[in-house]
């Protein structure tokens, strides 16, 4: 048995401030860039028309700016497709857009805000969105800002900070609440919530084969963390912040868990990094050995982790590859073959490079 030997083989350069890379039901993948302007590879090469420039729009930088895309499940008959920013004054944004007659090119003037949401500090924008296996768009909000979450936005069930919101976009005006999420019918809580108590999630994706939705949530000061939601689950999880930073008490110092804390299957400690970037579960054909891992990395120390469940149930994670990179994102394409993008401008393709054994020879053959 071989080591799996994970690596990274650089497809571009020149992406600085890369935030997102997602498909569009396609062989193109599309990379969101922090100052406002969405590109497109198409298999080969960047094109060199942006396929959509919000610079002017944007507010950028530090943790702010353009954050993601993502393209309707009907994208090839709607032409549909939802951005997450931060406008020029901070706040932030989810509008809609339209592709122009040209499938490489935006409608740049069919924006259509579907929400707008303020924002107290300039960091902890969340900016992830995704439509899940039900159709609904998930998107992730940090808790406001500053450090510590000094408004204890993600317990507070009144504000849309500090939680996972769904929504459905093809009903309403300019949205409509679905009746399955938890608080659809409370009068003291935000309708819009799925999921609460999140500091920055900084990437959350779905397990394309079991819809499985992964968290990855940025800590304050000691702890990173993974939160694992079945697709089981009938939302309204709190999974802790601020009173919890991973499995530890945050703020209260001591006895801070309680019954509605749903825990992380995963931590890892500063000494290992110092802010996750959430990636995907691994369900692309090209790496059979690597199916069913769980690939995340850090900011900070440019580490590629990968989890795996154990016969029990309980995941462990160890570091596959130690980069230099500062990871900001995590990609997957129409296949499920994954990708990385770095604050610095580089986009990858994630690769195993395992010597494959050789081949028995058979008497005769």
């Amino acid at each position: 048995m071989h080591a799996q030997q994970l690596n990274v083989r650089r497809l571009a350069t020149g992406l600085q401030g890369l935030t997102s890379i997602v498909h569009a039901h396609d062989s193109r993948l599309f990379l969101t860039l922090q100052r406002g302007q969405i590109r497109i590879w198409d298999g080969a090469a960047i094109l060199p028309a942006p396929f959509l420039d919000l610079s002017a729009k944007v507010s950028c930088c530090g943790e702010q700016g353009l954050l993601s895309v993502v393209f309707h499940p009907r994208y090839r008959e709607n032409g549909l497709f939802f951005v997450n920013y931060t406008d020029r004054e901070g706040k932030t944004i989810v509008a809609r857009y339209s592709v122009s007659a040209d499938p490489n090119i935006a409608n740049a003037g069919s924006e259509t805000i579907l929400l707008t949401v303020p924002q107290p500090f300039d960091n902890h924008n969340g900016g992830e969105m995704q439509f899940g296996p039900d159709g609904y768009l998930y998107i992730g909000l940090g808790d406001g800002g500053s450090g510590g979450d000094p408004q204890n936005n993600g317990q507070n069930l009144n504000t849309l900070l500090g939680k996972i919101l769904r929504i459905d976009v093809d009903s309403g005006a300019p949205y409509a609440i679905p009746a399955s999420n938890p608080f659809a019918g409370s009068t003291s809580a935000r309708r819009e919530i799925w999921a609460y108590g999140l500091r920055n999630p900084w990437r959350f994706t779905f397990d394309r084969e079991n819809g499985d939705l992964w968290i990855a949530d940025v800590g304050q000061g000691a702890w990173e963390e993974v939160n694992l939601q079945r697709s089981t689950s009938i939302g309204g999880e709190n999974y802790g912040w601020r009173k919890m930073e991973g499995k530890h008490c945050f703020n209260p110092s001591s006895n801070c868990t309680d019954a509605t804390m749903t825990l992380p299957i995963v931590e890892y400690s500063h000494s290992f990094g110092c802010s996750i970037t959430g990636g995907y579960r691994y369900r692309g054909a090209r790496y059979p050995a690597l199916r069913g891992l769980y690939f995340f990395g850090d900011f900070c120390s440019g580490d590629i982790w990968g989890a795996r469940e154990s016969a029990l149930g309980s995941w462990t994670a160890s570091v596959m590859l130690d980069t230099t990179l500062g990871l900001t994102t995590f990609g997957e394409d129409e296949n499920g073959e994954l990708y990385v993008g770095e604050q610095g401008g580089g986009f990858y393709a994630l690769i195993d490079e395992t010597p494959r054994p050789p081949r028995r020879r058979v008497a005769g053959k």
